[in-house]
């Protein structure tokens, strides 16, 4: 036990000054840090800065003189009423008065108040009368449930006895309709993080599974049954004895890393912040190389939430039969032998069913696939369930029975609605594979990623089912165009479960998972054609993705490079299903209109070069021909002559004619014809959404530092550059497209346009824009990527093609556009990608004769990229 005595002398001396309280609350503050790192009891430290701080606000209170005063009484709320502080913790107090305050009292109230944040104490404070604490509480929530666990600290107990009859009284938040109200509040805040105990910065607090979760279900057990910790609730027989003792464990657990997060930390939080994840994992004694320790500490962690998420919701259905009355008069429907529903929830018709047969497991997942009414598992069913899973001694996949079963359940049409959802979440995908039990809760390191890798899987299997809806048709109008007429939709489910299983040990996780995938299909009784496609579609399973965002799709040799991979139409459909469902899976604000422009260019691309054969290569010269026959349709019709558009187009060079449509070519046509001065800059910007984004057009004399003015001004109008196509007319004139989207990942709002085309000619007429050092975003500073230059071999050898790895720096494009300048390098085309913290761009270049750069050329753009980007100046 953390000892307090020697802290609290200073509050026994004469004089209470800030100075000496300070240096107590630090002394204090010290020791509980040293205690705890070597792995004291969690429960007493938590409990003894209660106990701390409790002598601390009587021996304050008395100073104050509140003691000579009647109808007074200083209370104890929230966390710190139930006795528990950790060292960032609020102190919730409330000043209970008799009567309306007079002023004299008002004002040394004000005075004890202001002398508790001067030791930086971080008070929450009330003060009320017992008739204002009920008017309150029945109108908040928060507020009753602080006054549930009300503690008198000092003063008079006659009127704290009050507020406890009040508060304790049926009139004050019926137990029916307290449960209610808190299981509304429970799903309100499980929303706020996606509903998932898996979130890669989670809340240790809020999560679900969190802290919060056990605390609902003290309060509720406190207002219905009057328990008023985890023990009594065990006694009402709610809890048994071993759930009792995991819960508390679980507790124990949260509270550990909360206080190891607190000690690290200035100011109140409780998330679990990549910045703050080493740090906490060194206090808690986990260590290993590289994120090692983080890994484990956040297995742990994650494991941890599960428990307590899974008991939450068992005994909130105890509670909703209990207090509601719910359940108890329903009949039960018999389902088959061993399963029936009562209700909307499935229950075992054998109390020991799944330890007899564990294959039985499936067969209740089988049902909630097949029947829709089933929104949940039976609380006895769940206990059943926990106690079959702890002590199975092999994986269920090693059961021949089990293996139909599964298979069975991965061909029913409804399968990804809720089965596999609750199959995760109740451990029974972890229990089936012991490939999928490795990567529960396995960390993501990086911003790309938002959940665990199992996680993210199983959303990828919800977002697979999404594309048989007919509303998803707008967002993703190939998907489920395509997902409909897949006819052995296993392959994809199959596909999506092993795609990241092997993550996390080593290697590459395609590669290995492909091989564990394919063995898998062959031991569940697929076809080697079936476990082939399997395998493929693991292995490739990022190629598509990585194709359409850093490659140049308009390139014939690239389409035709991926359709080779690719080979026939039926990979290809199931590519694209598993693609869109792995970007969406990875972090909800990835997937834009933009994403989508890209890989539906891409399909449609690969689709004609399959259906028109590999081995014919597309006519390059008639595409052109065709696109300057259209567009000067389109610019006749606007009263412009043949010989004007003739003489314009002799400028240009073929490469203009093949890399932009006939309506973009026209576009800019109109522009350039009706121009007047050739010396200032033009800059397009179309109206409607191109491709998902904004098109900008610069036409302007070519000089060198072009592209990063430009790319530069557009960063400091917030917006993102995701695609450039850099190009020259014969006579020296820039032809540059930036695709460009603002920071929700959408088109510009046309009332920018103004003064976004204002500013680019400012600064392409003074070739000078003033650079704006931005702040990097907060999990950006936490992260070190090494910038990484590659040369990627062309068939031509007319260009040279360069991919860049960085961190995603603010400015990062004007930073690379100035080496270009510098090293005398021209830009064709761009193409820019960020995933999370990275920036992972690729870019087409050539020297100053116009031709593809030197070995030595390539060495000095490295070198000079790697000392600019990694300097960060």
């Amino acid at each position: 036990m953390t000892d307090t005595s020697s802290a609290l002398q200073a509050f026994s001396s004469e004089s209470l000054t800030q100075e000496n309280l300070r240096t107590a609350l630090e002394h204090f503050s010290e020791q509980q840090k040293q205690l705890f790192l070597q792995h004291h009891p969690i429960t007493d430290l938590v409990h003894a800065r209660s106990t701390f701080i409790d002598q601390l606000l009587i021996r304050l209170w008395q100073h104050f003189g509140f003691e000579q005063k009647t109808g007074l009484a200083l209370v104890a709320v929230g966390g710190y009423g139930r006795g528990e502080l950790h060292p960032l913790s609020d102190v919730d107090i409330l000043v209970l008065s008799e009567q309306p305050l007079d002023e004299a009292t008002g004002k040394i109230i004000c005075e004890f108040l202001t002398f508790l944040w001067d030791l930086r104490l971080e008070v929450g404070h009330s003060v009320r009368t017992v008739a204002d604490c009920i008017e309150v509480g029945l109108a908040d929530l928060t507020v009753a449930t602080n006054l549930t666990e009300a503690r008198l600290l000092c003063g008079s107990e006659a009127l704290f006895q009050c507020l406890q009859e009040q508060v304790n009284s049926g009139k004050f938040w019926p137990s029916e309709d307290f449960y209610r109200a808190k299981l509304e509040e429970q799903k309100r805040r499980h929303a706020r993080y996606h509903d998932t105990t898996y979130n890669l910065e989670p809340d240790i607090k809020s999560s679900p599974g969190g802290l919060r979760d056990i605390h609902t279900l003290s309060w509720v057990a406190r207002r219905h049954f009057g328990a008023t910790n985890l023990l009594e609730m065990s006694r009402f027989g709610f809890l048994t004895d071993a759930e009792y003792r995991e819960l508390a464990e679980c507790q124990d657990a949260l509270w550990r890393i909360r206080f190891a997060l607190h000690i690290e930390l200035r100011r109140y939080d409780n998330r679990l912040t990549f910045a703050h994840q080493p740090s906490v994992a060194k206090n808690l004694g986990y260590t290993g190389e590289g994120n090692r320790g983080v890994e484990m500490m956040m297995k742990e962690f994650y494991r941890t939430l599960r428990r307590v998420s899974e008991l939450n919701k068992m005994l909130l259905q105890l509670f909703d039969q209990a207090i509601l009355d719910s359940g108890k008069t329903t009949d039960a429907i018999r389902l088959d032998d061993d399963f029936q529903l009562r209700g909307h929830l499935i229950e075992a018709t054998k109390p020991a069913l799944f330890q007899a047969r564990p294959e039985t497991i499936l067969d209740m997942f089988m049902h909630v696939a097949q029947n829709s009414e089933i929104e949940g598992i039976a609380a006895p069913t769940l206990r059943q369930l926990r106690t079959a899973r702890r002590r199975l001694n092999r994986f269920l996949v090693e059961i021949p029975a089990a293996r139909e079963k599964f298979m069975e359940l991965v061909r029913q049409p409804n399968a990804l609605q809720k089965a596999f959802r609750l199959m995760h979440r109740h451990g029974v995908l972890a229990t089936y594979l012991p490939q999928w039990s490795q990567i529960v809760g396995q960390m993501q390191f990086d911003l790309f990623h938002v959940y665990t890798v199992d996680e993210h899987s199983v959303r990828l299997l919800k977002n697979l089912n999404k594309f048989n809806d007919p509303g998803n048709r707008q967002l993703h109008p190939i998907c489920c165009e395509v997902y409909p007429r897949i006819i052995k939709k296993e392959i994809l489910i199959l596909a999506a479960i092993f795609h990241d299983i092997a993550k996390g040990r080593g290697g590459d996780h395609s590669e290995l998972g492909a091989t564990e995938a394919y063995n898998f299909c062959l031991q569940h009784g697929l076809s080697r054609p079936e476990a082939n496609l399997v395998a493929w579609l693991v292995k490739q399973h990022l190629l598509m993705s990585v194709t359409a965002q850093r490659r140049d799709i308009y390139d014939p040799e690239v389409v035709s490079e991926f359709a080779k991979e690719v080979r026939d139409e039926e990979r290809l459909d199931h590519l694209i299903c598993l693609t869109v469902a792995d970007i969406c899976a990875t972090n909800q604000d990835l997937w834009n209109s933009w994403k989508r422009t890209l890989l539906s260019e891409l399909y449609y691309a690969t689709q004609k070069a399959l259906r028109r054969g590999l081995e014919n290569t597309p006519d390059v010269r008639e595409r052109i021909r065709h696109n300057q026959q259209l567009a000067s349709a389109i610019l006749r019709s606007k009263n412009f002559t043949p010989r004007e558009i003739e003489v314009l187009w002799q400028r240009f060079k073929a490469d203009y004619f093949l890399r932009h449509t006939h309506k973009q070519i026209a576009w800019h046509a109109e522009a350039i014809l009706a121009h007047d001065d050739h010396d200032k800059p033009l800059i397009l910007i179309s109206k409607k959404a191109t491709r998902g984004g904004t098109e900008v057009f610069v036409y302007s004399k070519d000089k060198a530092k072009l592209f990063a003015i430009v790319v530069s001004e557009l960063d400091k109008k917030n917006l993102s550059v995701h695609d450039a196509q850099i190009m020259n007319s014969k006579d020296g004139y820039a032809l540059d497209t930036f695709m460009v989207l603002d920071p929700t990942g959408k088109a510009i709002c046309e009332n920018r346009h103004h003064s976004i085309r204002r500013a680019l000619i400012k600064a392409l007429t003074h070739m000078k824009s003033e650079r704006k050092n931005k702040r990097a975003p907060r999990q950006l500073q936490h992260f070190n990527v090494k910038t990484k230059v590659d040369f990627l071999p062309t068939k031509t050898g007319k260009k040279t093609t360069m991919e860049l790895v960085a961190l995603d720096m603010p400015g990062l494009l004007a930073r690379v556009g100035s080496v270009f300048a510098k090293q005398k390098i021209s830009l064709q085309a761009a193409k820019i990608t960020t995933i999370g913290e990275r920036a992972e761009d690729f870019f087409i270049l050539i020297n100053e004769q116009g031709t593809q750069l030197t070995a030595e050329q390539q060495q000095q753009l490295k070198e000079a990229l790697i000392t600019k980007l990694d300097s960060h100046d």
